[in-house]
This record gives C-alpha cells, sequence and structure tokens, in this order.
C-alpha cells in the first residue's frame, strides 16, 4: 500500500498535499504529456477490463504510431549511420517477468515484439536481425522501412554540424568537433602510459554521470506503469 499511497501524493488542494490511502484502480502513468497514449491504456482496463500488460503495449503503441515527440516509433532519432532502429521493454510486475528488444530493424510494433518475448520465449533481450525475424515469424507486420524524410533530414543536417552531439570519447579525430570513423590511439588505450591509474585513461577522461545535459529534449521517450489491482 505504500507504494500506492506515495503515487497518490500526486494530488493536492488548495498547495495542500494529502494521501489518499485508497486507491481508485486502475491507475495509468505516463512521462511527459502523452495523453493519447494515457487514454488508450486506461481506456483498455476501465472499459474492457484488459489486463495491465495488455494496457501498457496499447498505449505505447498509440505513441508508436502518433511518433510522439519525434522521439518515439519509426521515424525516430537515426543512429550514425541515418538508420532508425527501436528499443522497447515491458514487464509483468505480478510474474516478475521481462521482455525486451533492442536496435530493432524493419518492424513498427516494437513494444508488442518485447511483450512475444517475455510470453513466448525463456530470453530476456533480443536485438537487431534476430530479434526482427522473430517478431516478423509470429506474424508481425513488415518488414519496413522505418526511416522517413524528416529523419533523414535530421542525420543529413546532423552530419553537416560535424556530427554533434555524438557519444563518443577519448577518440581520435576529436569527437567534440569532427565526425568519424573513429580509432583509439595507444596512449588513450592506456597502451603508452602505464603510469596511469590501473593503466587506462586518466581522470579528466573519464565518464561523468553528468556530462550530458537532461530535459524535455532529452529523455526516456515514453514510460508507462499500470497498476489494475493491489494483491497482499
Amino acid at each position: 500500500m505504500g507504494r500506492i499511497a506515495f503515487l497518490r501524493l500526486l494530488s493536492s488542494f488548495g498547495g495542500i498535499w494529502f494521501v489518499q490511502t485508497q486507491p481508485e484502480l486502475p491507475i495509468v502513468i505516463s512521462t511527459w504529456a502523452f495523453v493519447d497514449a494515457v487514454r488508450a491504456a486506461a481506456q483498455h482496463v476501465i472499459k474492457e477490463g484488459g489486463s495491465a500488460v495488455n494496457a501498457v503495449v496499447r498505449g505505447c503503441t498509440v505513441c508508436e504510431v502518433l511518433q510522439c515527440d519525434g522521439s518515439v516509433g519509426y521515424g525516430g532519432s537515426p543512429d550514425e549511420a541515418g538508420e532508425t532502429t527501436l528499443d522497447a521493454m515491458v514487464m509483468d510486475g505480478t510474474a516478475m517477468d521481462v521482455g525486451a528488444v533492442g536496435a530493432l530493424r524493419s518492424v513498427k510494433r516494437a513494444i508488442e515484439t518485447a511483450r512475444l518475448v517475455m510470453e513466448h520465449t525463456e530470453h530476456t533481450l533480443l536485438v537487431g536481425s534476430q530479434a526482427s525475424a522473430f517478431s516478423l515469424s509470429l506474424g508481425l507486420p513488415g518488414p519496413t522501412n522505418l526511416s522517413t524524410d524528416d529523419s533523414l533530414q535530421a542525420w543529413s543536417q546532423w552530419e553537416k554540424g560535424g556530427c554533434q552531439p555524438n557519444f563518443w570519447r577519448d577518440v581520435i579525430p576529436d569527437s567534440t568537433s569532427a565526425c568519424g570513423p573513429y580509432k583509439v590511439s595507444a596512449l588513450m588505450s592506456g597502451q603508452g602510459d602505464r603510469s596511469r591509474v590501473g593503466g587506462g585513461i586518466s581522470g579528466k577522461h573519464r565518464k561523468s554521470s553528468f556530462s550530458k545535459a537532461t530535459g524535455y529534449g532529452n529523455h526516456d521517450t515514453i514510460s508507462m506503469a499500470v497498476i489494475d489491482r493491489i494483491s497482499f
């Protein structure tokens, strides 16, 4: 009950926060202002009596179709080669089962594929072409091109801008001002100066948890939780 009560702290009246100890179920929570996705999930559990897992899949599928924020679903942020691939994960909180896909190619329904991994395999994660082949073998639509004119234009502009921003570090040429291909020098890999701690890179080059700015345009695309019942 403590977890549910904490969630209900979001309710307030006249600036006074209160806890509702008897929550009204179901509860649908989503990141960001993806109202259509939340409505689809809520309708599934409230009007149709569906499960929480199905509601999450339904809601996230809506965002995949609508391309929420341009970061969910096909036509989303392309990789360095200009290709759009998809990632998704779903968890059944009752059974603690998990299914996920990464770098999914040629299939638009990423969250549905993740559910199929969870429900019909002993795996937790399938990636790349193997994830695509799995999805297609179970009848999901495809193969299809996940890139759009907008995503290809965004990639082209990124390249013209010196490939900024990117996620490379400690490579040559300098990834903060130039595109690749990149390589690692002997010095950067720790093979040159063995006096460094652990024979690796110096502290000033180490990864920082706070090196990337966070905000509305730099986030988790969509996360959704649905609570349809409480078991003790």
